[in-house]
């Protein structure tokens, strides 16, 4: 039974396990000093299970072309943004810089269109990489398991795939035209991953979308079942809340700091060794205070438009209009590659970042709380020390 029926039956007033027991009752309303003994709780389970360190991670955009309608996402088809496709030579460039800022941990991510990210671009673009970024994921619109498996040949280790909501009927109306109306289709993602080989998978909600409440229990027993059924892989979560962009979506479901901060800390305590994803959508305040809580892997510094640390791809930038290229009187010019800095010619991000702090100041705040920024935590030759022994 894949994890479709599963939901299938829980949503239909299934029982709930007793972890899903535990989470719901976690996750119920409760006053500040509730919240502060979670926050207790959760931040003494990550020192035990993670100890004092924190991973680093970087986006890395190499498109923002999309065949996909989401009424919330600043990519949608329909939007009239300014877009580009990086060539690969273009994506090397992007993270030969964010190598330079520190970072070995690279998230490619793109926009669902089959014209522009098809017929082996990403594994050209894993394979460019593999040799200067030893951790490479891919966030992408979902493929067939046989799909993915050139790509984890290639060096690609992780892949990340959000459902965005798990309320089926919520799905149907953000979803309107594309092949990510889908629901079950993306739902199924991450076990095509795990068959392909990732060694890691990313899974998570848009919070804003729906019920909160009705999210995080939905996503936490979507994690139950892949801790069960999926087990030789480590599996990460996330919940971004929406965030300004393209299109000037109003999220229905708001979601509070202080109910942010309760559900990352019901995940925490209920999956002590999962990894809790934390990225700069979110406040230098409100990220300052979370380090230590319960998150395990950040991202600093991040763009979330193709080309956004070097000006890359900015010699194809293009208007898009109800999905149709529109042909300008004048082709944007190419930014500088002296100073990194955006121009008013720059593709269109994805949303707006709220933490702009640059990578290196917030490693240094890091380490001024006691927590080690980690910017490498794997390398190819790992494997090749454990086989080695075998084959002597």
């Amino acid at each position: 039974m894949s994890f479709v029926e599963h939901l299938n039956a829980l949503q239909s007033g299934g029982p709930l396990s007793a972890t899903l027991s535990r989470f719901q009752k976690l996750i119920a309303p409760t006053d500040q000093k509730g919240l502060e003994s979670l926050a207790a709780r959760s931040q003494a389970e990550t020192r035990r299970n993670f100890g004092k360190t924190m991973r680093l991670f970087a986006p890395v955009y190499v498109s923002n072309e999309c065949v996909n309608n989401c009424s919330y996402c600043g990519f949608s088809r329909d939007n009239p943004i300014l877009r580009t496709t990086l060539r690969v030579d273009q994506v090397v460039k992007e993270a030969q810089y964010l190598c330079d800022q520190g970072f070995r941990n690279i998230l490619l991510v793109a926009g669902e269109h089959p014209k522009f990210v098809s017929d082996g671009y990403l594994e050209e673009c894993i394979e460019a990489l593999r040799n200067i970024v030893p951790t490479i994921a891919i966030e992408v619109g979902p493929m067939e398991q046989p799909e993915y498996v050139p790509m984890v040949k290639a060096g690609c280790e992780g892949l990340v795939v959000y459902q965005e909501t798990y309320n089926r009927e919520a799905y149907g109306q953000y979803h309107t035209a594309g092949p990510k109306k889908n629901f079950d289709w993306r739902l199924d993602c991450p076990e095509r991953g795990y068959d392909a080989g990732f060694r890691r998978i990313g899974i998570g909600a848009l919070m804003g979308l729906a019920d909160w409440r009705e999210e995080v229990l939905h996503l936490a027993a979507h994690l139950e079942y892949l801790f069960r059924t999926c087990w030789k892989s480590s599996f990460t979560i996330s919940l971004p809340r929406l965030r300004p962009a393209a299109g000037e979506f109003e999220p229905e479901f708001p979601m509070s700091d202080a109910e942010f901060v309760q559900a990352l800390c019901a995940f925490r305590i209920c999956f002590p060794q999962v990894g809790i994803v934390l990225s700069t959508r979110e406040s230098q305040a409100l990220r300052n205070a979370l380090f230590p809580i319960g998150i395990t892997t950040i991202s600093a510094g991040s763009h979330t438009e193709p080309g956004g640390y070097t000006g890359e791809g900015s010699d194809d930038v293009h208007l898009t209009v109800k999905g149709r290229r529109v042909e300008t009187e004048a082709n944007p010019s190419p930014l500088a590659k002296t100073n990194h800095q955006p121009c008013e010619t720059a593709a269109t991000g994805q949303f707006d970042i709220a933490d702009e702090r640059s990578p290196a100041e917030v490693a240094e705040y890091l380490r001024s709380i006691n927590l080690e920024p980690v910017w490498k935590d794997w390398d190819e030759s790992i494997l090749a020390t454990a086989i080695s022994p075998a084959l002597s």
